[in-house]
């Protein structure tokens, strides 16, 4: 884990320098992965590194732990709070559609808003946006479309979720950060396996080994597939 995390701090800073930009701006939200991201930015860039913790009618309690993060590892830090602009939008938008897509088409909205903000002060400070998706989630889709996937670089990209959370003991990331149900605090109970309908040891299993139950197999091979435009840059016709 030691040497991962080096390699991931000088990929990180490797990035930056490439882009000639000046540091790094990422998504504080109380999660695993931006509790990581959070720490391995801040190694890479100990004075340029800044974390936005922005809900959006979130949970309390992962601002808290997002607070938590900021302040054991001394992670620069800024609370952007999403509420009125979020309402502003739904206001100004047409209504429309049953329940169901109402709700994921405002949670998508709640992403791109904060993605918008991570944006708007990356350009002003000349920061790269650092995405906090990890292997396990990106491969079958589970992510806003330019939301929480619209970033620049992924450097948990190649990890899946059992891996990140090994990577996050040895960063000693608070336990209740580490331990607490995953998830992108969508809505009031949401969690990322509830959604997705399998465990996040089950998918882990079959993205490192191949080997899973049929139905299994079967759940996570369409998601993999209906979710390719995700992993895609947009198509363009061929003449």
């Amino acid at each position: 884990m030691e040497e991962l995390a080096n390699k991931l701090v000088a990929w990180i800073r490797g990035q930056v320098v490439q882009a000639k930009l000046k540091g790094v701006i990422f998504g504080l939200s109380g999660g695993l992965d931006s509790s990581v991201v959070g720490v391995l930015c801040k190694r890479a860039f100990p004075k340029d590194a800044l974390g936005l913790i922005m809900p959006c009618h979130s949970s309390q309690t992962d601002i808290e732990h997002a607070q938590v993060v900021a302040r054991k590892f001394q992670i620069p830090s800024r609370s952007i709070v999403l509420d009125q602009v979020f309402a502003s939008l739904m206001k100004a938008v047409p209504s429309g559609g049953d329940s169901e897509t109402k709700r994921l088409a405002e949670a998508n909205v709640k992403a791109r808003l904060r993605m918008v903000t991570l944006y708007y002060i990356a350009n002003r400070f000349q920061y790269l946006v650092v995405g906090t998706g990890n292997r396990s989630e990106m491969s079958v889709g589970y992510f806003t479309k330019y939301g929480d996937g619209g970033v620049d670089i992924q450097p948990l990209g190649n990890l899946v979720k059992s891996q990140v959370r090994k990577l996050a003991a040895y960063l000693d990331i608070p336990t209740q950060v580490i331990e607490k149900p995953p998830s992108g605090g969508l809505w009031e109970g949401q969690t990322d396996e509830g959604e997705m309908g399998i465990s996040y040891d089950e998918l882990d299993r079959y993205l490192t080994s191949g080997k899973a139950e049929a139905g299994i197999k079967r759940k996570v091979d369409a998601m993999i597939q209906a979710s390719a435009h995700k992993r895609a840059t947009p198509p363009v016709p061929p003449f």
